[in-house]
């Protein structure tokens, strides 16, 4: 349970935001983009969480990772230093893939796919951070089994405006942004925008054997550019392009579970990646969509596998690495035909994806006059290509019922081959959509149930010692009935989001790691393995009250039960009747804001989050934790400043586990966790204009 201390912090921060107003605002209705009309989400028969512009802003983030704890029933796996890897429902993938990209999150950044590889997830000058919770079977297939994020970037506008931000604080945090648009010609017909931002940090570890505070350090530069242009009455054009540079370090283990590393060679955790979307939108009798994307991503993943030093393990002589440079190039293209009740729509997705892994080491235990080495490089090329072709139809039945329904096939062809030989190519042909009844109970609520079917393709594990029978893996299936309500209440202050849900996975794809050599590291690997059946059963709520002009108060929660229910798999006969992994059975956010009429403003936010099996390998488990973040600060007409405090009360937290062997020269197996962030104080500059 959440702690009482915790309750009791959040109450008298509270308490500071003395007096407000009775004379509530309204709250602003919410499109939903990511929807194939552009939906509000009132009228979005699926759980969803959207987070604004102020949101993302007030809040002080430089990274989606930063918004996970806000958002019921999500969480994000913490093998590499930034997120990249999500869960939602306790559906996702947790660690490096190899060889084959799978994903089950769909992730996108203004329509450019990069699902699996979230690391550019940058946040400064984003307009919203969407979250559909649920198998997306019609509208984004298999790359979107558990659900999908959608970042979109600031929209320019006619009007010049802009916007410099400048932040520091502990942990050699330093970071500055800025941003300016407006129109481009005299009658205004064309629109950009532009906006460039840079971070850099310390990463919260000391590496005491190399004396330095920055292995774990974050480099972080992104550029974006949006256009904006209408072609007469009926066309209207979007170009979008970003380039992420992240050049982040990695050194986030330590042989105590502290922040305190010992590693001799730190890795790096990098993405640069550059890309573009194009979208047509034709508006007449008929409307056509039409959105083309491309991204182009070089990745480099490395660490020291032994985490230690000479000194550390001496006498016994234990020094590996792995290193993983990664080169991945995707393409896209859809159209959608739109009536005024039907859609009907084609997808292509091509995705290259070329991989080096080198693991290198050497080990002499003098005790036992024992010495082994190795130098083992694998490079492998992978090649997808997915056709689909979708529809969806809305039938009005009557003046306060609609039912929608969709339908999505998708054909999935595969290429495969590296340097141990081996070959693969499977494919697959699946299928999903949704069918959802709504109803208008009043003017301010509705409801909704619908049920719904996703799917993730099928595949194949590397390594020459993988037996042969796991050598492949089929596809899964996820069927999902979910009901809820949307309500807004008191003269439009208070907004209520509710739903429950209960889901069954057949075949579902578990990854499961082994260590074939104990005294090898690099020889810990990941197996994909089906599992017969699960099932989940949950609930997620979202409220948010304005009770005065000056007050904001908000609280999520999500309840999350779930069970691995048939397990066929000897090896994974330790599941049968387990939770899932990185599934807490709740995760609960609240907190407030207050904003005094002559310019000062607070903000508390108290996340907590119940323990959680980290792995399926394994049946170690985190602990529960909360965490509190605060703000307060003064804003004038066009610029504002803001103290502002992450992780107040300084918790100690894990974001990632392992269980294994990795201290010679017994190589007892042992937990090993990564620590989440301490507390960190800073300041932060913005001001507008216009």
């Amino acid at each position: 349970m959440i702690r009482i201390n915790t309750l009791r912090h959040f109450a008298a921060l509270l308490y500071l935001f003395s007096g407000f107003s009775l004379a509530a605002e309204t709250i602003d209705e919410i499109v939903v983009t990511a929807d194939f009309r552009g939906r509000l989400a009132s009228d979005l028969p699926a759980s969803v969480t959207v987070l604004d512009a102020r949101e993302i802003e007030e809040r002080s983030l430089q990274h989606f990772e930063e918004l996970v704890n806000s958002i019921p029933n999500f969480s994000w796996s913490g093998d590499g230093h930034r997120a990249r890897y999500f869960q939602m429902r306790g559906v996702g993938e947790l660690e490096q893939y190899q060889g084959a990209p799978n994903p089950s999150v769909g992730f996108l950044i203004d329509d450019i796919d990069f699902s699996g590889i979230g690391t550019v997830a940058t946040l400064f000058d984003m307009q919203t951070v969407e979250v559909l919770r649920g198998p997306q079977g019609t509208r984004y297939g298999a790359n979107a089994l558990a659900g999908l994020v959608y970042m979109r970037s600031a929209e320019p506008t006619a009007e010049f405006n802009g916007r410099i931000e400048l932040q520091g604080g502990d942990d050699g945090l330093f970071a500055g942004g800025v941003a300016v648009g407006g129109g481009l010609n005299a009658d205004d017909s064309v629109m950009g925008r532009l906006s460039a931002h840079y971070h850099q940090s310390n990463g919260f570890r000391e590496n005491t054997y190399l004396n330095r505070d920055d292995t774990n350090g974050r480099d972080e530069t992104t550029l974006r550019g949006r256009l904006k242009w209408f072609g007469g009455d009926a066309w209207t054009f979007n170009l979008a392009g970003l380039f992420v540079d992240i050049d982040d370090g990695y050194d986030a283990f330590a042989i105590d579970n502290s922040l305190a590393m010992l590693s001799d060679k730190p890795g790096r955790d990098a993405q640069q990646s550059t890309g573009a979307s194009f979208r047509a939108d034709f508006e007449g009798d008929l409307a056509l969509t039409a959105i083309t994307a491309f991204a182009d991503s070089d990745i480099e993943f490395s660490y020291d596998a032994d985490w230690g030093n000479d000194d550390a393990w001496a006498p016994v002589l234990y020094d590996y690495i792995s290193v993983s440079d990664r080169d991945r190039r995707t393409l896209s293209q859809e159209f959608r035909l739109l009536g005024d009740n039907w859609l009907v729509g084609v997808y292509a997705l091509r995705l290259d994806d070329a991989i080096a892994t080198l693991n290198q080491g050497e080990y002499f235990d003098p005790g036992f006059d024992f010495a082994d080495s190795l130098d083992d490089l694998l490079s492998s090329d992978y090649a997808s290509t997915n056709l689909a072709a979708f529809g969806q139809v809305d039938y009005e039945l009557g003046d306060i019922a609609r039912l929608t329904a969709g339908l999505r096939l998708e054909r999935r062809t595969t290429d495969y081959s590296d340097s141990a030989g081996l070959e693969a190519g499977p494919s697959d042909t699946l299928w999903g959509g949704e069918v959802a009844l709504s109803f208008d109970v009043s003017e301010a609520v509705t409801s909704f149930v619908s049920l719904s079917r996703g799917y993730k393709a099928n595949g194949f594990n590397l390594g020459l010692a993988v037996p042969d029978e796991y050598r492949a893996f089929d596809s899964e299936t996820l069927y999902n009935l979910e009901g809820g309500i949307k309500a807004t209440l008191l003269d439009r202050a208070l907004r209520l989001n509710a739903s429950v849900f209960v889901s069954r996975h057949d075949d579902k794809q578990v990854r499961t790691s082994l260590q074939l050599n104990p005294g090898d590291p690099t020889s810990f690997g990941f197996v994909t393995i089906n599992v017969e059946e699960a099932r989940t059963v949950g609930l997620e709520a979202d409220v948010r009250w304005l009770p005065g002009d000056s007050w904001m108060l908000y609280a999520t929660l999500g309840l999350l039960d779930t069970e691995f229910t048939k397990v066929a798999v000897p090896s994974l006969a330790n599941l049968d009747g387990r939770s899932q992994a990185h599934a807490p059975k709740y995760t609960v956010a609240l907190g407030g804001s207050y904003e005094h009429p002559r310019g000062f403003f607070a903000r508390v936010d108290v996340s907590a989050r119940d323990a959680f099996y980290f792995d399926v390998a394994h049946d170690e488990r985190s602990q529960s934790y909360e965490l509190v973040n605060a703000r307060i600060g003064y804003r004038a007409d066009s610029w504002s400043t803001t103290l502002w405090a992450r992780n107040l009360f300084d918790e100690d937290y894990a974001v990632r586990g392992f269980y294994f062997g990795n201290e010679p020269p017994d190589f007892p197996n042992a937990l090993y966790t990564r620590a989440g962030d301490p507390r960190q104080l800073g300041v932060t500059f913005s001001k507008e204009f216009q």
